[in-house]
């Protein structure tokens, strides 16, 4: 099997001195939100490669990737899945049947197994391109695409919920600004830092690629409302003097 291969490789790759900065990093120790997870000590790039070697490997396979104990390992399966999905999405495939029913088969899978993309990295490097690229092209699938979305942001999984809303960093480059504002609406007051940041995330990239005008408009009915956090994010490219406006109000 592929994903045998994937994972002898992956594990042969370890680096001590990487996996403690990394388990630091994403925050691993004992009552923090990645709390249990393990590092192999591999940086992206490195997964990234194998990524391209492996291109080929079944659909079937990575579910073996996804449910590993090792977080690089589970990128690696997400990022196989973001590989195939951008293969059957390009221009001439966007209303190709047999990519569509193979996007629709990649989208499935990744919903499927979202609980293990369990870290912020394995859902940013993932949603966007998986989730929020599919909110754009033609489907099959007879749920609604606002259906797929309230299931992810009304779970009672932080992971989840960030998929909701970082999907739409897509679908703002495209020049849609309806998910980011439903979705952020929806976690302005959510209670975790890693949410406050997202949220503002996706409205700064919301108002960079659809309209200032319209985070304007979103910052005025909710600035009062929503974390510091959040605002500094979301305010992050306006000028200074804008910037020190909105942060007095």
């Amino acid at each position: 099997m592929f994903a045998d291969e994937i994972i002898s490789r992956m594990k042969s790759m370890q680096n001590e001195e990487q996996r403690r900065i990394l388990s630091g990093f994403f925050k691993t120790g004992e009552g923090e939100y990645g709390a249990g997870d393990v590092f192999l000590g591999i940086k992206v790039p490195q997964t990234r490669e194998i990524v391209k070697e492996f291109k080929s490997i079944p659909l079937n396979e990575i579910p073996v990737l996804l449910q590993n104990p090792w977080h690089e390992v589970r990128l690696c399966g997400f990022l196989l899945l973001v590989s195939k999905f951008e293969a059957n999405s390009t221009q001439r495939k966007l209303t190709d049947e047999k990519s569509i029913v193979m996007r629709d088969e990649i989208l499935q899978m990744y919903l499927k197994y979202a609980e293990y993309a369990n870290n912020w990295d394995l859902v940013d490097l993932s949603a966007p391109k998986i989730l929020g690229k599919w909110l754009i092209v033609p489907t099959n699938i007879k749920t609604t695409k606002k259906q797929i979305l309230d299931a992810l942001a009304f779970s009672d999984n932080l992971w989840k919920q960030r998929m909701s809303i970082v999907s739409s960093w897509m679908t703002s480059r495209h020049g849609d600004p309806g998910y980011c504002i439903r979705y952020a609406e929806i976690h302005l007051r959510h209670s975790h830092d890693l949410m406050h940041k997202a949220v503002g995330w996706m409205l700064r990239e919301m108002g960079k690629n659809v309209s200032m005008d319209l985070l304007r408009d979103f910052l005025r009915r909710n600035v009062h409302i929503m974390s510091r956090t959040t605002l500094r994010y979301a305010i992050e490219k306006m000028p200074e003097v804008e910037r020190q406006y909105w942060l007095k109000q």
